[in-house]
């Protein structure tokens, strides 16, 4: 393992943590996808620390940074960027919209509507854009960067399903401890935490770690293990929908970036235990139309599955 790497990685992991105390698992499955050359969905109630945990990566590295607010009457050119027509000349010019940049805070995505929604799936799927007939392409890395407030809070629109699959990993924050809560309170007195980070990461070390997960290795038992669970999601008698083939391969490049995460050359049985409901959950489609219940089931059925499943030794 390039050794460089992993320190630069936990540099990234500490910095990040200075804002988001108390969740440094949380923080590193927010890098796992980072440097997976993945994207990243955080859901969860509003002030738990969605945004801040967005912006302390963004403001860790020095890759370029923009935020999008998602509204109601956002529109796909509002997000991809459009041609304006320039009089003196005659002709139109491409003007670029906040998706040309490095990482990319889509804040509160599902406040929009799935038509706007969609104007990310080219962009996080094949990292360019196409407008009026022409293909622009992205900046390198490229990392979408979402939150969204649960289904159940009003003015939220749910992403569709082959949105949902763009996203690597989609995780939740949760509220801190006491303990932690009073440290947060305290780090707030004197201003805002994130005003102090300073970027940790240039842009081309960061090309580098995402070079490094490719290296990886992953066992023929690992996959197999893999493959038997997600071959599981597609039998079982609640879900409509399980994971696809490209579901399994972002679970394995997430496997292989987790395990540099965590300082390791090889994946091991515990990194899928761990990474299953972050990957998977999402990705599946359970029978009913309660939309509210389907995350916690889809949680517990993928739970029930791991449980069920031989682990490899």
């Amino acid at each position: 393992m390039n050794n460089s790497a992993h320190a630069n990685i936990e540099s990234l992991i500490d910095s990040v943590s200075k804002v988001l105390l108390g969740k440094r698992e949380t923080v590193k499955l927010a890098i796992t996808a980072l440097v997976a050359q993945g994207h990243l969905l955080i859901e969860d109630a509003p002030g738990v620390g969605k945004t801040s945990l967005a912006k302390a990566i963004a403001m860790s590295t020095h890759c370029e940074y923009k935020r999008l607010q998602f509204t109601p009457d956002l529109l796909p050119s509002d997000i991809l960027g459009t041609s304006v027509y320039l009089p003196q000349s005659g002709d139109f010019e491409f003007r670029e919209g906040p998706v040309f940049t490095n990482i990319l805070l889509a804040d509160e995505i599902n406040r929009t509507t799935p038509r706007t929604q969609s104007a990310l799936l080219e962009a996080m799927s094949e990292f360019q854009v196409s407008v009026d007939g022409e293909t622009y392409p992205l900046k390198r890395p490229f990392f979408v960067l979402a939150t969204q407030n649960p289904h159940e809070f009003e003015g939220t629109y749910p992403l569709p399903e082959n949105q949902l699959d763009r996203f690597m990993l989609r995780i939740e924050i949760g509220y801190p401890a006491l303990e932690v809560e009073k440290a947060i309170l305290a780090a707030h007195k004197s201003g805002e935490p994130l005003d102090s980070l300073k970027p940790c990461l240039s842009v081309e070390e960061l090309i580098e770690i995402q070079q490094e997960v490719k290296n990886i290795r992953i066992d023929d038992s690992i996959n197999d293990y893999i493959l038997e669970l997600i071959h599981a999601t597609r039998e079982h008698p609640e879900l409509a929908l399980g994971v696809s083939t490209r579901g399994a391969i972002t679970m394995m490049r997430a496997l292989q970036a987790y395990a540099l995460v965590n300082g390791r050359e090889f994946v091991i049985p515990d990194d899928v235990k761990d990474l299953a409901i972050p990957v998977l959950a999402h990705r599946v489609v359970v029978k009913g139309i309660l939309r509210e219940t389907s995350r916690d089931r889809a949680v517990s059925i993928i739970s029930g599955l791991l449980s069920s499943i031989a682990v490899p030794v």
